[in-house]
């Protein structure tokens, strides 16, 4: 049996939203994503697992509609996941046990995330435009860009991480419309209503752990 005929199940349709038909892949990867995003926004350790699975499912699903920057991204994904799971667990340390605190961005980090964002955006522009039938090369690098942007953010917990993945997912909806996948850009309406709310309870709790060095300075 080939791979081919392991996968082919997840490749038929469900059932058909606004004459197009949605397949099992993109119902699994809008459940797994949408469970994914709330439990990053609780900050619990089990997202890095989910996620991994909702990215082995987008693989398949971003490879069938043509969006092979998106396709790709999940394998770096997968690798950042690890490190994410690891770092959490870690607080980021050698040898610590602590779990790894809510802070913001500094200027050095900004600066080299958007620096590596606008090259890596630019390079991949080109690359999808003169080596693959990709319909929408810019966009398709512009989300790559952010997303990785926003993924080592969340790996550091970082708070701005959010916005990063807001401003990804305003670009998302229309495009995966664009593409037919209709659930899918639904999912990522969601995914700005859950990272506004991963946003207020990361500033929680980054404002409480504030206020009691606050009191002893």
């Amino acid at each position: 049996m080939s791979l081919a005929d392991v996968l082919e199940p997840l490749q038929r349709p469900l059932f058909t939203l606004l004459d197009t038909p949605i397949s099992w892949t993109e119902v699994l990867g809008f459940g797994s994503g949408a469970l994914c995003v709330w439990l990053v926004a609780r900050q619990h350790l089990a997202n890095w697992p989910v996620g991994i699975a909702n990215n082995l499912f987008f693989v398949l699903l971003f490879t069938q509609a043509g969006l092979y920057a998106d396709a790709g991204l999940q394998i770096v994904f997968i690798a950042l996941a690890a490190y994410g799971w690891w770092t959490w667990t870690h607080g980021g340390g050698p040898g610590s046990a602590e779990a790894l605190p809510v802070r913001r961005t500094t200027r050095t980090e900004w600066t080299w995330l958007l620096a590596a964002g606008a090259v890596g955006t630019l390079a991949l522009t080109l690359l999808l435009d003169r080596a693959t039938d990709s319909t929408d090369p810019f966009w398709d690098a512009l989300t790559t860009g952010l997303s990785l942007m926003a993924t080592y953010g969340q790996c550091r917990k970082r708070l701005e991480s959010w916005w990063l993945w807001i401003a990804a997912d305003v670009v998302y909806v229309p495009l995966y419309a664009h593409k037919g996948l209709y659930l899918t850009s639904l999912l990522y309406v969601g995914f700005m209503a859950l990272c506004a709310a991963g946003l207020r309870g990361w500033s929680r709790d980054l404002a409480a752990a504030r206020r009691p060095l606050e009191a002893t300075a």
